[in-house]
């Protein structure tokens, strides 16, 4: 069946760095893009940052442009995105996403993993 796992979420201080990683399994990875989103409770989903199904294209929020890459490996099926200099703001659910386009339309894709947990504190 298709899933998309994520892993590396936690607790961080400030200024500090995490990596999260996306395992997709049950469907043909490199003919999608991939994306990252976050959710805070109470505020709806948002883009982070995704890449085309080559690699070559990459897409970022404003808020992160600069501090976050994302990066992929057809091969084994991954989509990380490596954070640095994390700040409060950035703390939330982060979840990885599989679609049909570069875009930062929710819609516009169709597997989503679970989600894993940042939290940056001050």
């Amino acid at each position: 069946q298709v899933q998309l796992v994520e892993s590396g979420g936690g607790l961080v201080q400030a200024g500090g760095s995490l990596r999260l990683s996306c395992a997709a399994s049950g469907f043909t990875f490199r003919a999608y893009t991939g994306a990252w989103f976050r959710q805070v409770p109470g505020k709806e989903r948002e883009f982070v940052a995704s890449i085309s199904r080559s690699g070559v294209s990459t897409y970022f929020a404003d808020s992160v442009k600069g501090r976050f890459t994302i990066s992929r490996d057809n091969a084994k099926s991954t989509v990380d995105l490596q954070m640095n200099r994390l700040g409060p703001e950035d703390t939330a659910v982060y979840s990885c996403a599989a679609g049909s386009g570069p875009t930062r339309l929710i819609s516009d894709y169709n597997y989503w993993g679970q989600g894993t947990q940042v939290i940056v504190s001050s």
